[in-house]
């Protein structure tokens, strides 16, 4: 009897892990509609001149290699997870630090995503700045749907 009770929680602590490490691909993968939403007030209402919109480009276009880097780290995390799931069949020490390093990667992304918000919002006259806090503010506290 003790056999099967330890492959059930064997079981039980895959499945887990296995619906933890899509419900984050998920959540990083999906597209955002906060970020539909600043990029047609940055492009569309705000009435950039030509050089904050050339200093913006340049802006983005630096965001995005620095993105897509940190999204290859995050997905290499995944399959390190998927590694260690495989390997321990439960909630061991390598699942344990697999778990840890994704939530950094994570983490870094966040924080790189909220340094490149503050440097479009360094281009911005105040006024500008001003309705882009109240759409940052708004996609931060939006309930998810």
């Amino acid at each position: 009897m003790r056999s099967r009770q330890l492959l059930l929680l064997a079981v039980v602590a895959f499945v887990s892990a296995a619906c933890g490490v899509f419900v984050g691909r998920a959540i990083a993968d999906r597209p955002r509609a906060s970020e539909t939403e600043l990029h047609a007030l940055l492009h569309d209402d705000l009435k950039l001149t030509s050089q904050q919109q050339e200093k913006l480009d340049k802006e983005e276009a630096r965001f995005a290699v620095r993105r897509k880097a940190l999204e290859l780290e995050m997905r290499a995390a995944n399959a390190r997870l998927a590694e260690a799931i495989e390997e321990e069949h439960g909630y061991g020490p390598k699942v344990t630090a697999a778990i840890d390093n994704s939530h950094i990667m994570m983490g870094e992304l966040q924080k790189e995503t909220l340094e490149h918000l503050f440097a479009m919002r360094a281009i911005l006259n105040p006024e500008q700045a001003k309705m882009f806090d109240r759409t940052v503010v708004k996609a931060l506290t939006a309930d998810a749907r």
